[in-house]
């Protein structure tokens, strides 16, 4: 029948095709994979415990490619995030993949942040995003959910550098809940008892699952991890490597920006 005919064209042409839609889902999930694999190949040289520095995997800045803008848009740049550092207008962001009882991301926390901070955080350069990224156990799981509940407080780096002052034990009781609300208290969190049931949250549990799969959404396997304006480093690399990135990274922000105008 001539209208039965016509209702069957309209409603296949308003379904969308079974081939195309299947190139397309092809396309996004071909993307995804490219930017994880190229993540991966920086980022997974190290150990899944992040016990090596991996300098192999940075490039001088002269040598770095163009950011890729998928890494670069995971910046969050909320500017009421208490896991992080500067102004959420920054040119440059770093996203730090860290646990607390990693020794290299110790190392890190007390050798190179306090620079970087007053280098470039605290001249408007550079911006520092937080991300817990717990891979040792219960443990670091434990501490990831106190550091945040230690932001709730807006104690989070305070908590941060207590948690880092010193090389601790793994697994061994250093990160136990007692010794935890000793650091929370020594870091100046004024109420103790919220502090205890904010560790012990369901938000503090998808707050640390969150930036655990958004890590290993991109092939983060080691700590600590960093992303620079999208740029991969892995590892306590020296000081230097990370300013000489920043300070690239800063400078291609201001062309682009000089060329947007």
């Amino acid at each position: 029948m001539p209208g039965t005919s016509a209702s069957s064209a309209s409603s296949r042409a308003g379904r969308p095709r079974p081939g195309r839609t299947r190139r397309v889902l092809a396309g996004i999930v071909l993307a995804t994979a490219v930017v994880t694999a190229v993540l991966a190949f920086a980022l997974g040289r190290g150990t899944a415990g992040g016990d090596t520095a991996a300098p192999a995997t940075v490039s001088t800045p002269e040598a770095q490619e163009p950011a890729n803008p998928h890494l670069l848009a995971l910046a969050r740049r909320d500017a009421d995030d208490p896991l992080a550092l500067g102004s959420p207008d920054a040119p440059v962001v770093m996203i730090e993949y860290s646990d607390f009882q990693c020794p290299v991301c110790g190392r890190f926390a007390r050798e190179t942040k306090p620079d970087l901070v007053r280098d470039y955080v605290d001249k408007g350069i550079l911006r520092i995003e937080w991300r817990n990224f717990p891979v040792f156990g219960a443990e670091s799981d434990q501490a990831a959910r106190a550091g945040w509940a230690a932001g709730q407080q807006n104690r989070f780096w305070q908590f941060h550098d207590e948690a880092y002052a010193e090389p601790r034990r793994r697994n061994a009781g250093d990160f136990s809940e007692d010794n935890l609300l000793a650091m929370a208290r020594k870091a100046g969190v004024k109420d103790l008892a919220r502090f205890e049931k904010d560790m012990a949250s369901e938000a503090a549990h998808q707050a640390v699952t969150r930036d655990s799969e958004e890590g290993y959404g991109i092939g983060v396997t080691s700590t600590p991890a960093f992303l620079i304006n999208g740029r991969p480093v892995l590892g306590a690399q020296p000081t230097d490597v990370f300013t000489d990135i920043v300070d690239e990274a800063a400078e291609q922000a201001r062309q682009q920006e000089d060329g947007d105008e």
